[in-house]
């Protein structure tokens, strides 16, 4: 059994990312980033040696300073239990905080066909939950059915991408499901959580004609794996509004589907308005041996976690592992909490 599991978040410079003064992540409760444009948190991650600072290490209780890679390989079936690992055996899902200052770059990611004659390539299938939006604010999501490959590669080279491109105003609650070899850019006032399989393998297509020498373009290996017409849908839907989502109430805690995909599984979960009312205690869920590991973000509020080892507040802005394999113990819930939970796929999932 291993207990619940905290990490140090790995804090990424991007071009597109705040000003120190604006950022959406300080808002969220992150405070300990450089002064630099921080674009993205990276709060779970288990990458290859040859992505710099793509480890985490955890923070905090029996296991403290341990590489994620080090806990996996000391303890694989108490951490991954009957999940699906990565190719290479890494831990299922790269779990990241995004803050858009400006818009993204347009690119994709290699598809399962890329990968088979591309080693060095990993398969990158994401979904983007919206924290924040700012009014107006959208998100590309592929390209439209009637976009050929010849149409967009001539858009691209005269800087009309975007007369090819789906796009959509996005709130709180939104979730995007991007499978790989889709075209997408999210746009500029968004926070986002990230859930994606672990991949840092990213094609830009165009970059806002920022013509920045450091952020080349990679047309070639993008328009080889990428998606046109209908071959751009596995079946999932795209957009997820919250309000769309049929609540099931349990316990005191409001659960709301958002994406359920051949790699992870996502849910949005919150107190209930009137919890304190019905129950006599705060809103509980038991800690045992769920058989896959669990990610835990908190949006809003807090959450107590309680086990023999490790006994610790999630705050606001904090990601939390839930090993496969969990100590025994109980979470609470704050009135007023929110947490997005990321479920890794088992084998059989990702087969059906």
């Amino acid at each position: 059994m291993l207990p619940p599991l905290r990490f140090h978040a790995l804090y990424k410079p991007r071009a597109w990312g705040p000003l120190p003064e604006h950022s959406q992540l300080a808002r969220l409760g992150k405070h300990d980033f450089p002064a630099e444009r921080i674009g993205e948190s990276w709060e779970l991650a288990d990458l290859p040696d040859t992505i710099r600072d793509g480890q985490s290490h955890v923070r905090g209780g029996p296991f403290a300073g341990l590489s994620l890679r080090a806990l996996r390989a000391a303890h694989r079936q108490d951490l991954l239990g009957i999940a699906g690992p990565a190719p290479d055996g890494g831990f299922p899902l790269l779990v990241k905080f995004l803050d858009a200052a400006e818009n993204l770059s347009l690119q994709v990611h290699p598809d399962a066909a890329y990968v088979r004659t591309h080693p060095e390539a990993h398969l990158k299938t994401e979904a983007w939950v919206i924290l924040a939006a700012k009014p107006g604010a959208r998100v590309y999501r592929g390209l439209r059915m009637n976009t050929t490959r010849e149409a967009f590669r001539e858009a691209v080279a005269n800087g009309r991408a975007l007369e090819h491109l789906e796009s959509y105003t996005v709130q709180r609650g939104d979730c995007v499901y991007l499978p790989s070899g889709l075209c997408h850019a999210l746009g500029a006032g968004i926070l986002a959580a990230e859930i994606q399989t672990p991949s840092d393998t990213t094609f830009r297509v165009w970059d806002w004609s920022r013509n920045d020498p450091n952020r080349p373009l990679h047309l070639e290996e993008a328009f080889a794996c990428m998606k046109f017409g209908s071959a751009q849908s596995d079946g999932r839907p795209g957009l997820v509004t919250l309000a769309s989502q049929e609540p099931t109430e349990a316990g005191g805690l409001v659960t709301r589907l958002l994406c359920r995909a051949a790699f992870f599984t996502i849910e949005w979960v919150e107190t209930a308005r009137d919890a304190t009312e019905i129950f006599a205690s705060t809103p509980t869920v038991p800690l045992y041996a769920s058989g896959v590991p669990e990610v835990w973000m908190t949006l809003a509020g807090q959450a107590h976690w309680h086990t023999k080892s490790a006994v610790f507040s999630q705050g606001m802005g904090e990601t939390v592992l839930r090993p496969a394999h969990c100590e025994e113990g109980a979470v609470t819930f704050d009135a007023g909490t929110v947490v997005l939970r990321a479920i890794a796929a088992s084998a059989i999932d990702r087969a059906i």
